[in-house]
């Protein structure tokens, strides 16, 4: 790693001291040794590293630092930084897409006996990925109108951990109170997070 990546070179930028506009065009980035006034965009797959027992540590996961971009990239970490610092947020992940996204929701959060209360009007392909292989995983959905609050109320059940939807959906552009399906879940489940993707 160039000195221009060391941790050190980072810029810091948060929330609390600057407004959402700097934070969209600064948080996150790292500056080389070039002085650049953008982010640079490494578009390489892999990255050279200085012997074998490095490349060994990386890959065994006992010292940071890139490997492989499908892993790590210094772009999408900056992107990551970016989110974050925007949305208040310690962390954000990037993902090469939105079902990619979806997917890594429901593995990290559900297991086998959970429940999923989503949306009707969501991209066809979430519909496969709950009803189709979730299932498999001993995962169940109820589906609910997007705009019926009492439906996403009377759907929900000591197992669900899980509201979903889009707004505005695809590929009707249904809207949904986000604020509203929110307080529905924290009312019915204190002990479980809301969360929502739009």
């Amino acid at each position: 790693m160039s000195k221009g990546f060391e941790r050190d070179a980072r810029i810091q930028f948060s929330r609390e001291d600057c407004e959402l506009d700097t934070l969209a065009v600064r948080a996150g980035q790292w500056r080389t040794d070039e002085g650049e006034h953008g982010d640079p965009i490494f578009t390489t797959s892999s990255f050279v590293f200085s012997s074998a027992r490095e490349a060994a540590a990386r890959f065994g996961g006992e010292e940071p630092g890139n490997i492989y971009s499908r892993f790590t990239n210094p772009t999408v970490r900056a992107f990551e930084q970016r989110i974050a610092a925007m949305e208040g947020g310690e962390r954000a992940v990037a993902t090469a897409s939105g079902m990619a996204a979806i997917l890594s929701l429901g593995l990290a959060l559900l297991k086998c006996g959970d429940h999923v209360v989503c949306s009707r009007s969501v991209f066809g392909s979430t519909v496969s990925l709950f009803d189709k292989y979730f299932s498999r995983a001993g995962i169940t959905t109820s589906f609910v109108d997007p705009t019926d609050l009492n439906a996403w109320k009377a759907a929900i059940r000591p197992e669900t951990r899980l509201l979903f939807l889009e707004t505005p959906s695809n590929p009707l552009a249904e809207l949904t109170d986000i604020a509203a399906v929110a307080d529905i879940a924290h009312a019915h489940a204190p002990c479980w997070q809301s969360i929502t993707v739009s």
